[in-house]
């Protein structure tokens, strides 16, 4: 062959291999459609809470009941009474309009006034969030370490007893109702069942003549029995997306090769298999995250704690719309605020997410 029948080589005149767009292409393009996903999942939930607020005004209108009533307290009033009542609370006005007020002063901030506590409604929420997130809180980290360590494991030792006795039991747990549950330990644990004493309050938060470090342990004793109810019904679900997640990670070839090299086999888990399998298992933290605001209603009843879920299905007994409303809002505007938060760090953990 001539060298007239050989292609020159274009560009290659110092030896060097041309930059091109192959190199930095990807990264530029992950980071300049970084800036439009966020704002497609922050508009998304803008138009979401849109959405929640509207529902919840309508939705509590379809509750039987009159409010005002409830406010009479059962007592024979004459119709000029309840008509004033109506006026006060501005239920005389149409539906259109009790819409747009509620719409316009929501968007301020001001969820109402609370017609069985005659006080401002985002009052009622701020004093009853510390007792929830105190409650919800202690079951969310306990049980979100809990099931991430025996999802874990159980994947790890898939087939084994150990990972059939861990998926039995959480699959069991997880069907529970969590109202049926409660009960059942205050039954056992706290009036006490044949050898077994009452251990535990019945209900609660505190038995109110305590003082000083003694009332964190009364505050404590009081919330054994509520959080293993949550614990024993939530953990099940981090422990299953868990060990699907890891149990996908375990026929990777980087695993292989982790081996390969000579890593003993909790290494391997530790520094390569859990951290990947962990990706899924974000989402479902923060939403769980998001519902400890939410508290759970059903098990704040059970055991009379003073939050808002307990709040919320007193104010449903009235009904107290303005109160119903603004919780729900709040319930709802916490799930979609953390949702959108875990979508928005989802794409910094794994780049592939949000090209």
């Amino acid at each position: 062959m001539t060298a007239e029948a050989t292609p020159p080589l274009v560009g290659k005149t110092d030896g060097r291999a041309p930059a091109g767009p192959s190199v930095r292409g990807p990264r530029a393009r992950t980071t300049d459609g970084y800036p439009r996903y966020v704002a497609g999942k922050l508009g998304g939930a803008a138009v979401s809470l849109l959405a929640v607020l509207v529902t919840s005004f309508f939705l509590f209108r379809l509750i039987p009941g009159d409010p005002v009533k409830f406010m009479t307290g059962g007592r024979q009033v004459s119709a000029e009474q309840l008509a004033a009542y109506r006026r006060e609370f501005g239920l005389d006005l149409p539906m259109w309009e009790q819409f747009t007020d509620y719409c316009g002063k929501a968007l301020t901030g001001d969820l109402g006034t609370s017609y069985q506590f005659r006080a401002p409604v985002i009052d009622k929420i701020t004093e009853a969030l510390p007792n929830t997130l105190l409650l919800t809180g202690t079951s969310f980290v306990i049980y979100t370490a809990l099931g991430i360590f025996l999802g874990t494991r159980a994947a790890w030792r898939n087939g084994r007893l150990g990972d059939r006795l861990n998926t039995g039991l959480a699959l069991t747990l997880y069907s529970i109702p969590s109202f049926w549950l409660g009960l059942l330990l205050i039954v056992v644990f706290a009036v006490g069942i044949g050898p077994i004493p009452g251990l535990f309050p019945t209900g609660g938060m505190e038995s109110g003549d305590e003082q000083g470090f003694a009332y964190v342990l009364d505050v404590a004793h009081h919330l054994v029995l509520p959080v293993v109810t949550l614990v024993a019904v939530e953990y099940g679900q981090t422990l299953l997306v868990t060990r699907s997640a890891l149990l996908d990670e375990m026929g990777s070839d980087y695993l292989t090769t982790a081996r390969a090299k000579g890593l003993r086999d909790d290494l391997v888990r530790r520094r390569h298999a859990v951290p990947n399998a962990l990706l899924p298992t974000m989402t479902l933290i923060f939403i769980n995250l998001g519902r400890t605001v939410a508290g759970v209603i059903l098990v704040e009843t059970v055991f009379s704690w003073p939050g808002l879920g307990g709040l919320f299905y007193q104010a449903l007994s009235v009904p107290d719309l303005p109160l119903v409303q603004g919780l729900f809002f709040v319930f709802a505007a916490a799930v979609i605020v953390m949702n959108t938060l875990a979508d928005l760090i989802y794409p910094l953990l794994d780049p592939r997410v949000g090209r």
